[in-house]
């Protein structure tokens, strides 16, 4: 379970520093880069200890799949909630597909 909130935090600083400055486009892009490396650092710091802990339990493309979920749900949050775009019915069956593909990923 650490894996996977450390993952989920990780997720949310990584997509705050990703497209957190898509609502802000009258600031200077040096600005922004610097602001999203500051905003990063912590993911880092989340993500390292996320994979180590994980591999001991996961594969490492296990570990990946998961990452990439849990980054999907946590993008898709922040695009309805923070940017305001409607989630269309082709991005949720494409999200299903992709759920199925974890869920054969993780068969033994």
């Amino acid at each position: 379970m650490a894996t996977i909130i450390l993952l989920t935090l990780s997720n949310i600083f990584m997509t705050i520093a990703w497209y957190g400055h898509l609502k802000f486009r009258d600031i200077a892009l040096w600005q922004v880069i610097l602001t999203s490396w500051l905003i990063a650092l912590p993911e880092y710091a989340l993500q390292v200890p996320a994979n180590r802990i994980g591999y001991e339990k996961f594969t490492a493309i296990q570990l990946k799949t998961i990452q990439e979920v849990i980054s999907l749900t946590v993008f898709c949050i922040f695009s309805v909630y923070y940017l305001h775009e409607k989630l269309k019915w082709n991005h949720l069956a494409g999200f299903v597909l992709l759920v199925l593909a974890t869920v054969l990923i993780f068969r033994k």
